[in-house]
């Protein structure tokens, strides 16, 4: 096992503030109403931001199994910006507009459910474990990274995909 490095002990700290303080902060702003702001444009903006991380994810995944480090690294940089994006779009979409409820019956209902409800609970998980990934391959523990990216990679793949899919069967009742 791969011994922590001084940079991951340095962003220790950042990692689990900001796993802590994003899901706080959309929370709390999930309770504040920002009246006068039409947003209901940013829907399908943000649904393409999940849909471009999870292009991004792929291509890293086949930059890295073809031995194209640098370009295995910008593809993933550029997939924790579209994340960031996805998450700045989707909370001043939500601070300013009523929730949509979801309009459809019987067993695609709970499929709906179904996938939104693991995409909130994985997206909670996955903030840790894409940081403390960025971090270990930042800091040269190349062991350690590959380790926690076995992991990480299919679960922020499933949120970034299943936040496309919740999109589209929600959008009808916008």
């Amino acid at each position: 096992m791969a011994e922590t490095t001084n940079i991951e002990r340095k962003y220790k700290g950042w990692i689990i503030a900001v796993s802590i303080l994003v899901p706080a902060a959309v929370a709390v702003l999930f309770t504040v109403s920002i009246d006068g702001y039409d947003t209901s444009f940013l829907p399908p903006i943000y649904a393409s931001m999940n849909g471009l991380t999870a292009v991004f994810l792929i291509a890293a995944l086949v930059a890295i199994r073809n031995k194209k480090v640098d370009l295995h690294k910008k593809l993933t940089t550029s997939a924790i910006v579209f994340s960031v994006l996805f998450l700045l779009m989707y909370v001043t979409y939500h601070a300013t507009s009523e929730s949509t409820p979801f309009g459809g019956e019987g067993t695609i209902r709970s499929v709906y459910f179904f996938l939104l409800i693991s995409h909130i609970l994985l997206s909670l998980v996955v903030i840790p474990m894409v940081l403390i990934t960025y971090v270990r391959a930042l800091s040269g523990n190349f062991e350690g990274h590959r380790k926690i990216a076995k992991i990480t990679f299919p679960v922020w793949l499933y949120v970034a995909i299943t936040g496309v899919v919740v999109y589209l069967m929600i959008s009808p009742y916008y």
